[in-house]
């Protein structure tokens, strides 16, 4: 039973709701389109697409922490931004760098992994509740942007190097985020892991997801324009957010 004294404090992020996995899976699928749009539709590369999509996701984590409340759309703006600059970054590490998808996958899960060490050393917690603060924004936000890179290596790493095609790999990843469902609600582990899992695992199946939407027929795909299917992706978030409204979450401390 809750202490009288228990004050509540209202987050930066959203309450983790069945809206807020929508919202995330459609925000995954549109990083990956609308980053395939920039470096390959338009022909700009990885690189130069990686740098302009960093520059949106620097205003658009600065306008986060600045910001003295929870803001729906700056909120998922930012979340947008990590998943095309998480994009074409893994896209960079995976083909420039010549470490493949095996390799570029193991190097961004040392990053993902460190990043939530050093929060967790930092601040003493890891879950989303506890980000109220702009020490904990910051982290958060590092983290995020290294499972959205990772996620989309993941999706990569699947679908070519296990050769299980866009299909197959969203199968599988849709499989692993019902197992964390199912442990959520059969099982005491910890909340915070499951929804870090939840997390992580939702950017795979988006970046898959959204290979299958643009990617040619002859590569397993559907070849819709990758403008317009961000279009319509971005539209759909839209509409999710004036229908499912977004609060804050809350912490007692």
């Amino acid at each position: 039973m809750r202490s009288e004294k228990t004050e509540q404090v209202l987050s930066k992020v959203p309450q983790v709701t069945l809206g807020f996995w929508a919202l995330k899976i459609l925000a995954t699928t549109l990083g990956e389109t609308g980053g395939d749009a920039l470096s390959m539709s338009l022909n700009l590369g990885c690189l130069l697409s990686t740098g302009i999509f960093a520059v949106i996701f620097a205003i658009a984590v600065a306008t986060q922490i600045l910001a003295r409340k929870f803001h729906p759309a700056i909120y998922w703006v930012t979340i947008i931004a990590t998943t095309t600059v998480g994009t074409t970054l893994a896209d960079f590490c995976d083909r420039s760098l010549g470490i493949g998808y095996t390799g570029g996958s193991a190097l961004l899960l040392g990053l993902l992994l460190a990043s939530l060490y050093a929060w967790k050393k930092t601040l003493g917690s890891v879950a989303v509740e506890s980000v109220s603060t702009p020490k904990a924004e910051f982290f958060y936000w590092i983290t995020i942007m290294c499972s959205q890179t990772l996620g989309t290596a993941l999706g990569d790493w699947s679908s070519d190097s296990m050769d299980l095609g866009y299909l197959g790999s969203a199968a599988i990843f849709g499989g692993l985020l019902i197992l964390v469902v199912i442990f959520y609600w059969k099982t005491a582990i910890s909340r915070t892991l499951l929804f870090w899992s939840a997390f992580i695992l939702t950017r795979p199946l988006g970046a898959v997801v959204g290979d299958f939407l643009d990617k040619p027929h002859d590569h397993g795909g559907l070849a819709l324009s990758r403008f317009t299917a961000s279009a319509v992706l971005l539209a759909i978030m839209a509409a999710i957010m004036v229908l499912v409204p977004q609060r804050a979450a809350a912490k007692s401390h």
